[in-house]
């Protein structure tokens, strides 16, 4: 991290270069769009022919998005104003209305489309307490949708269960059955340390079934005793056994006092968690419409809910007021792509991406006009490229599309395919799709903790982002042809196995969703 100051001083100076060195020439915005007339045959768009549709596009849309706008203001009304949004609760019923009044605001069309969750979820008093004689307070939270315990709480022997693995349950032996566990994790740093806190709890929570364990304690990944919210579930369903994060100093604590007085450290778990039935919830999505292939869909998207203990910024409100961002630059330039481009704040995603997944499945009959989906979903640091989603195919184009903003360092592209953020469901129906690949930045430390609020966005790092994501979904969109095909079931086989994507579903938990159709591309 030590050279991020002097990287971002780079790149400022290249954006100065490229793109506002010429802004004496910048074209003043003008009603009329890029490809005046819905009959136009405009130009081929963001491709080899002609790259500088591409440019034009960046050199209308900066000007807008880094000058003066509503971004900020606009993201200030969601996390200070709503704050933390559950999906199914009334705060993610306002911020449906804040999406739907910033699209209606920045001129563009904009509707919301219902799913069924199938269940609201809440967490009631969480309290974990040391009996005996050797008491000391300890600050917890109840894992999103964990189940809730009986009333008066679980109590049991604390059994300290190391990470985990085969091995640690095979040296409690016995003393597991009842017994309230504590697991002991890593801090995270890295986005490699991310994706561990997703791929280890399956396992261990497996384990932790067959052995006859009454609950499970996580011992928090964020130090200074800052509580945040993890879930396991992959699909939107309560999890199996009453789990909880603890701050990882107060768990470092329990880990010890177990250690030290094996079977003899009891506590009390008490979680009152409120959970009713299915719920009806929405996705917004605004539109602007395409002038010669209206039918053709690109996507634009991030994910409009958060966890409730901060107010939801980096993950995701500054990505959401992006995309509401970029579509009012868009409109304002005066540009018009030949392709439609919808601009779709999704809900559910942190109960299992389950809104894009329902969003899928509700247009699945005309996925074959879906041409591409772009996401961000990582806080506010420097983009560096995108991941292709296993698709090399489409590199080329996407690297036509970003020529504008050679020196801006946005052209590490990587190959992988995973699950993790609103895309999945299109790359598993063959849809090409880019998920912006971000600098750490501040993200991780405020991981959906209490610490995430406004105060930790850089707005204008977030502009940059906004620039970057308006000229990405415009240039595919405005392309002569597409960036490339829908990949048949066959082909995202291939890719799943090629990326380790089918490894990672099995782990999770998916694989039997695609093998049975209900998930992904059919046959």
């Amino acid at each position: 991290m030590r050279i991020r100051g002097f990287f971002i001083t780079s790149l400022l100076l290249c954006f100065c270069f490229s793109i506002s060195n010429s802004s004496a020439q910048i074209p003043a915005v003008k009603p009329d769009p890029l490809h005046p007339g819905s009959t136009a045959q405009g130009a081929p768009g963001c491709s080899a022919t002609a790259a500088s549709s591409c440019a034009q596009a960046a050199a209308k849309i900066t000007p807008i998005v880094m000058g003066e706008s509503p971004l900020e203001e606009n993201l200030r009304r969601l996390t200070d104003g709503i704050g933390g949004r559950v999906t199914g609760s009334p705060e993610m019923a306002k911020a449906v209305e804040w999406g739907v009044a910033g699209f209606r605001a920045a001129g563009v069309d904009v509707h919301t489309e219902k799913y069924m969750l199938p269940q609201s979820w809440s967490e009631g008093d969480t309290r974990l307490e040391v009996m005996g004689a050797d008491r000391f307070p300890v600050s917890l939270v109840s894992l999103g949708l964990s189940p809730a315990t009986p009333a008066g709480g679980l109590e049991g022997v604390l059994v300290n269960v190391g990470t985990g693995t085969e091995a640690d349950f095979a040296r409690a032996r016995s003393s597991v059955k009842g017994a309230i566990l504590i697991v002991h994790t890593e801090v995270s740093y890295t986005w490699a340390d991310l994706f561990n806190e997703y791929k280890n709890p399956p396992a261990i929570i497996e384990r932790a079934l067959k052995t006859g364990a009454a609950a499970i304690l996580w011992t928090g990944e964020r130090e200074r005793k800052l509580l945040y919210r993890h879930t396991n579930s992959t699909d939107g369903k309560l999890e199996p056994i009453p789990q909880a994060v603890v701050a990882r100093e107060d768990g470092l604590r329990l880990e010890r006092a177990a250690l030290a007085s094996p079977g003899k450290i009891r506590v009390r778990l008490t979680m009152p968690n409120k959970i009713g039935g299915p719920v009806e919830q929405q996705n917004v999505v605004g539109e602007i419409r395409g002038y010669e292939k209206p039918d053709e869909i690109v996507v634009l998207g991030a994910h409009l809910d958060s966890w409730e203990l901060g107010t939801g910024a980096l993950d995701n409100g500054c990505n959401v007021a992006l995309v509401i961002e970029a579509a009012r630059a868009i409109k304002a330039s005066g540009l018009l792509p030949r392709r439609t481009i919808r601009f779709i704040l999704f809900s559910g995603e942190e109960e299992g991406l389950f809104g894009s997944w329902q969003y899928v499945k509700q247009h699945r009959p005309e996925l074959d006009k879906y041409c591409a989906v772009v996401i961000f979903d990582s806080g506010i640091g420097r983009v560096t490229g995108y991941s292709l989603g296993g698709r090399r195919d489409i590199e080329p184009a996407v690297r036509e599309i970003l020529k504008p903003f050679a020196g801006w360092g946005v052209d590490t592209h990587t190959y992988d395919a995973d699950w993790g953020t609103d895309h999945f469901d299109f790359l598993l129906e063959g849809v090409p799709n880019l998920v912006a690949n971000q600098e750490v930045a501040n993200y991780l430390a405020h991981y959906r903790a209490a610490s995430d609020t406004f105060d930790k966005v850089d707005i204008r790092e977030l502009k940059l982002n906004t620039v970057l994501a308006a000229v990405t979904a415009w240039g595919i969109a405005d392309r002569a042809e597409p960036i490339g095909p829908r990949y048949s079931r066959a082909q995202i086989e291939t890719l799943m196995k090629a990326t380790g994507l089918d490894q990672e579903m099995k782990t999770l938990g998916m694989w039997a969703d695609w093998e049975s159709g209900s998930r992904g591309r059919k046959p």
